[in-house]
């Protein structure tokens, strides 16, 4: 009899501790893969912002690098062929919208229920030899000479090479883009001159900013940016109509499975919004550059919506697009 007892209270004990589980959203560890390589700007965000979320919740959470593929889908693949209970999320950006459409996997972005914690703006910046010291300087040797002027601005269909397709019709000027393997590689042929121009955000600029390698000339975004003494202009002060084609901003968080449970995504949501208020992520944020987002769940969809769908339709445009953007029930912008 105390046997048949015992096993009785060990089957209701295990059964009450089996609900404490389902209630009690996160019991064990969260791992948070992240789609791109570590030190990246996607990497930092992502272990600033995990280390601060780890003060809300009961237990930790261990960040891994999921590197390779297109635009990240080795990532969002190894993220997405886990249970969707919310301790294995995936640490992304605005680049990898394209991953579909590039043919990596058969996603639309909607497949995620993201978080943003933030992003860089873009600007262009010249060589420190270089003879353009304005915007408006730079367009106007463009307009004289259409696409002679060579410019750099990652791969194409990235968000780089966007803003500065945006610039051009903005300004209505024409040049020459060179597309790098990234942004480092495309500041680094800027400072060698073997392109005039570069695209990329403040945050990656910034070093060579502050180490005289590269004069900024404005920013990509309605708002000015100030780094060490300087002031850095907006586009959209010299140039009216911007607002139709800018801004198109990083968007770099991570996100869980959209099919999660929603005591999954209201546990992460809100130990998100306390890490998002928190002052060392204000301070870090101010540090290095970044607009602090605070975005997620359907508000965060939306933007990533949109940038997908100008995205898609940019790389086929310029036919770099192996699936067809309309196939995958992406609208056009």
């Amino acid at each position: 009899m105390r046997i048949a007892l015992t096993g009785i209270a060990a089957a209701a004990t295990l059964a009450m501790a089996g609900t404490g589980f389902a209630q009690d959203y996160p019991f064990r560890d969260i791992t948070t893969a992240v789609v791109w390589g570590a030190g990246g700007g996607t990497d930092t965000i992502n272990r600033m912002i995990m280390a601060e979320m780890e003060k809300e919740l009961p237990v930790s959470i261990n960040v891994i690098n999921q590197t390779g593929g297109v635009a990240g889908s080795n990532g969002m693949v190894y993220v997405m062929n886990q249970p969707d209970d919310g301790y294995t999320l995936v640490g992304l950006s605005e680049s990898n919208v394209t991953a579909a459409v590039q043919g990596g996997w058969d996603k639309k972005f909607d497949y995620w229920y993201p978080f943003i914690v933030g992003g860089s703006p873009d600007l262009i910046s010249v060589g420190k030899d270089s003879p353009y010291n304005t915007l408006q300087e730079l367009v106007d040797a463009a307009k004289a000479d259409p696409g002679s002027i060579p410019a750099a601005a990652s791969g194409a269909g990235s968000i780089h090479h966007l803003n500065l397709l945006a610039i051009e019709k903005g300004a209505e000027a024409s040049f020459k883009f060179v597309p790098y393997k990234g942004s480092a590689p495309g500041q680094e042929a800027a400072l060698a001159g073997e392109v005039a121009l570069v695209v990329t955000s403040l945050a990656e600029q910034a070093p060579l900013i502050l180490g005289g390698e590269l004069k900024p000339l404005a920013t990509l975004t309605p708002e000015s940016a100030k780094i060490g003494d300087m002031e850095i202009p907006s586009a959209f002060d010299i140039y009216d109509g911007l607002d139709a084609y800018l801004p198109l901003k990083q968007a770099i968080g991570f996100a869980v499975h959209n099919s999660a449970p929603n005591d999954v995504k209201a546990a992460l949501g809100a130990a998100f919004e306390k890490a998002i208020a928190s002052e060392i992520v204000a301070n870090w944020a101010a540090d290095n550059y970044y607009d602090v987002g605070g975005q997620y769940g359907e508000e965060a969809q939306k933007l990533f919506s949109a940038l997908e769908s100008n995205f898609a339709y940019t790389l086929q445009d310029l036919g770099n697009a192996k699936v067809d953007p309309a196939s995958l029930g992406i609208e056009k912008p």
